[in-house]
């Protein structure tokens, strides 16, 4: 039999009519992260707005600026900007970095440092095993490396990956075959990684067809709209979403095609669809993308690599048709006839060919979009996942599991800490 620590019992009496409590310390969990946008950035705010705040005193650090900024303070999480923050290697930059977070650690005092992103992964787990903070957590949402950079690149990159992971008590992946490939190279050792899949804020998500989003691109209802979402960068492949788009025109004049995103390829996708005489629409960001997506007849994501996509899984969980890159955690996200269709990386036909199968097969469409959206909706919760989250922070602090239930959740109380400022932001 099962034994925890003593299950949730009844109050006797009434708060009020009852002497004050003393206060209780909460775990404090410090989030660091490059660039606290879109993606990894949108896990970061669930992972940190999701947990229990009697439990845990969240914080996260990361480059000042971003949409989520105030999304992040309005939940109660306390932002640190570190200035100089650079996706890239600049190592003087990088030392900034790692002595503005030595600073912060040292008069935090944190209890968990919880990292992500390839920089923020390495300079936070530095940073953490220098001040020895106790417990180190790093969630894996893509490689830093991948098969179409150059070799050397590639090696410098593994490497770091691979002396960052001996700080490191636990990893989280956000898909089964990220797991996989950390385990396979090395990244992560065997028996120290697992799965929590990467939530969607589920409240955001349109319940149908957004009309007035789709009439405010200018595209009629009966017209077919190919979309995708996401940064134009060489890694989501923005060219392949072009010359698929001229292959579809050619038969299917009426066809219509937005990329939402912004990006440094973004003049690139300009003079491609000039070049090759199609018609794309460039919002650039857009704080609705999501009800935009929504009202896509088909969602392509022709990535060259990529962790999970939240993208992706947004358009999922809005019951949208899609066809995918087969790459890394997608391969776990989309099942090929199930819920969208899979294609080659770097192959504009086979995505075309794609899409023209669901766009000349509706009833099928419309059913892989339905499946996609149970499955999502069922998996990519946010309460599921932070309380996967609380489950490893439990087991690496020797806590003992918490009995989720319907009752309001239990506060911990801790051995007193010493005395310290929780104020400043860090610089």
């Amino acid at each position: 039999m099962k034994r925890g620590w003593i299950p949730p019992v009844e109050p006797v009496a009434a708060p009020d009519d009852l002497p004050p409590r003393p206060p209780s310390s909460r775990i404090k969990v410090l989030h660091v992260i490059t660039k606290f946008t879109t993606g990894a950035g949108g896990n970061t705010l669930l992972s940190a707005t999701g947990m229990d705040p009697a439990v845990y005193e969240v914080w996260i650090a990361t480059s000042s600026g971003g949409e989520l900024w105030e999304r992040a303070e309005r939940g109660g999480i306390r932002m640190v900007a570190l200035r100089r923050f650079r996706e890239t290697i600049s190592p003087l930059n990088d030392l900034f970095v790692l002595w503005q977070l030595l600073r912060l650690m040292r008069r935090e005092r944190f209890t968990i440092v919880h990292t992500h992103t390839a920089k923020g992964g390495f300079l936070g787990r530095m940073a953490a095993r220098i001040r020895r903070v106790p417990v180190v957590v790093h969630t894996i949402h893509a490689f830093s490396f991948h098969p179409h950079m150059s070799r050397v690149r590639r090696r410098v990159y593994l490497a770091l990956e691979r002396f960052a992971r001996g700080p490191t008590d636990a990893f989280v992946a956000v898909a089964p075959r990220v797991a996989l490939e950390a385990v396979e190279h090395r990244v992560a050792p065997p028996g120290r990684i697992t799965v929590v899949p990467s939530a969607v804020d589920l409240d955001d998500v349109p319940d149908g067809i957004d009309l007035p989003s789709r009439s405010r691109l200018g595209v009629p209802a009966d017209v077919p709209l190919i979309g995708t979402v996401g940064r134009l960068t060489h890694q989501k492949a923005p060219l392949d979403f072009v010359r698929m788009a001229a292959i579809v025109k050619r038969s299917l004049p009426n066809a219509r095609f937005v990329m939402i995103g912004d990006g440094p390829m973004a003049d690139d996708v300009r003079r491609e669809a000039e070049r090759l005489g199609v018609q794309i629409t460039l919002p650039g960001f857009r704080i609705d993308a999501l009800k935009i997506a929504a009202t896509f007849d088909v969602f392509v994501m022709p990535s060259l690599y990529e962790g999970l996509g939240r993208s992706l899984t947004e358009a999922l969980a809005c019951g949208r048709p899609v066809v995918a890159s087969a790459v890394n955690g997608v391969l776990d996200l989309v099942v090929h006839g199930a819920t969208g269709l899979l294609t080659r990386p770097g192959d504009p036909e086979a995505t075309a060919r794609s899409v023209r199968w669901l766009l000349d097969h509706p009833v099928e469409a419309g059913e892989m979009g339905r499946q996609g959206r149970v499955a999502v909706r069922a998996l990519f919760d946010q309460q599921g996942m932070c309380r996967s989250l609380d489950e490893i922070y439990r087991r690496l602090l020797g806590l003992p599991a918490e009995e989720h239930t319907d009752r309001e959740p239990r506060v911990i109380i801790l051995p007193d800490a010493p005395a310290r400022s929780v104020s400043g932001n860090g610089h």
